[in-house]
């Protein structure tokens, strides 16, 4: 048990709560406008009681969704990107108070967070995906989230999120009209879970929180359906490594100059020809599968990519350090160099680098001899190839050649 220091001030506030009960119905009414959903309220909850809360993640607006489905603060665990923006960062964490974490990595202050908020009567909220879907179907979850939930002892309350995907793609910078729906699908009391065994309760956890939205269940509506679906595919069933750039409704290869059209009903279809996937999800899966036979010991004298961005240092919690304006970010099989064959090159070797991440749509961190640097190019960049090409990297050296997870 963690003893609490002398003179410590408590995390959750009763500010907290004023502001959550001011903003309820600003969020309440933006959220039906904007996303079209129905925030079921947990009418469940009990007085007093705190909760772990565990989501799924498919829109920018996730844990609002949450919040309003609750009574009382909800106390969320966040990347520590949203606490390295300067002013912005500390009016959050005096509003609402946000639990930090570093992304990829074991943060045991955070988990120290945690318990003391848990300890406080504070309800904790987490995504233990990590990530948004890029594909409509969720995300890897890891099952350290089952050592958090049973040392936090708290009744766990499973919340889904329906249509987020068709609503508002990760990939994508508009907002579709469909409809949305997000409710505790269930709880689950510590009584309960202490007679699992950990590979019980992930089982259920991720049965519970697990969703498909490729498929054609609803219609959601745009002009620009398909625009930046270029984040997330690089990997064409013609072409293989590619670059693609969407306009509109459509997407086009860069090397074949095959077109493909994105529907109302989230389905895939080659204009002229026959494509060979109807889904993102099943095109997505062919990308990995194409990245998980990928031999990156090819790619160790050309760059598979080169791409433009701005470089910054992130000072974690405190702000960002710009290094670079713009820079030329070479990827190659084992490495990424920045101004490669110029007087100021800067080189990221694989094996110094401890992660790689996407943070929301596009940006790229870096995790690298306990520094966090951060690449942000313009909207077309694609984030997801350096990740994937790192972890296929990371899988081979570590003589798992068959490994398949590729960072998300």
């Amino acid at each position: 048990m963690m003893k609490k220091k002398k003179n410590q001030k408590k995390w959750t506030k009763f500010r907290h709560r004023i502001i959550r009960n001011l903003a309820f119905p600003i969020f309440h009414i933006y959220s039906k406008l904007k996303y079209g959903i129905k925030v079921e309220k947990f009418r469940e909850q009990k007085k007093g009681t705190p909760y772990l809360i565990l989501f799924n993640h498919q829109t920018a607006f996730d844990q609002f969704f949450v919040g309003m489905a609750f009574k009382g603060p909800v106390y969320y665990l966040a990347t520590e990107d949203l606490f390295s923006n300067g002013f912005v960062s500390s009016l959050l964490r005096y509003a609402v108070a946000p639990i930090p974490i570093k992304k990829q990595a074991t943060d045991i202050t955070a988990i120290k967070n945690c318990i003391r908020v848990a300890k406080e009567g504070g309800t904790i909220a987490i995504a233990p995906e990590g990530n948004r879907t890029y594909s409509g179907e969720t995300c890897y979850i890891s099952p350290a989230i089952i050592s958090l939930a049973k040392k936090l002892n708290l009744p766990i309350a499973l919340y889904r999120i329906e249509g987020g995907y068709g609503v508002q793609p990760r990939w994508s910078d508009v907002t579709r009209k469909g409809k949305m729906r997000s409710y505790v699908s269930k709880v689950i009391e510590p009584e309960e879970y202490s007679t699992m065994s950990d590979d019980e309760l992930f089982a259920l956890v991720e049965k519970e929180l697990y969703i498909d939205e490729s498929k054609p269940d609803a219609i959601f509506e745009s002009k620009k359906k398909a625009e930046y679906l270029e984040r997330a595919m690089y990997v064409c069933p013609f072409c293989k490594l590619t670059t693609f750039e969407s306009h509109g409704n459509e997407i086009e290869c860069k090397q074949c100059g095959r077109k493909v059209s994105y529907g109302s009903d989230k389905q895939l279809k080659g204009i002229g020809f026959d494509f060979p996937f109807e889904t993102v999800l099943e095109w997505y899966k062919y990308q990995e599968n194409f990245i998980n036979e990928l031999d990156t010991g090819n790619y160790t004298e050309t760059p598979l990519y080169n791409d433009n961005a701005r470089v910054s240092e992130v000072i974690v919690y405190k702000h960002k350090n710009v290094l670079r304006k713009w820079a030329e970010i070479s990827l190659y099989g084992d490495r990424i160099v920045i101004d490669e064959n110029t007087s100021n090159s800067l080189a990221f070797p694989f094996s110094e680098i401890t992660a790689i991440s996407v943070l929301g749509r596009n940006k790229l961190n870096i995790y690298h001899n306990k520094k966090i640097y951060q690449f942000k190019s313009d909207r077309r960049f694609n984030a997801l190839k350096y990740v994937n090409i790192y972890y296929r990297n990371k899988n081979i050296v570590r003589g798992d050649t068959v490994g398949k997870f590729l960072g998300l």
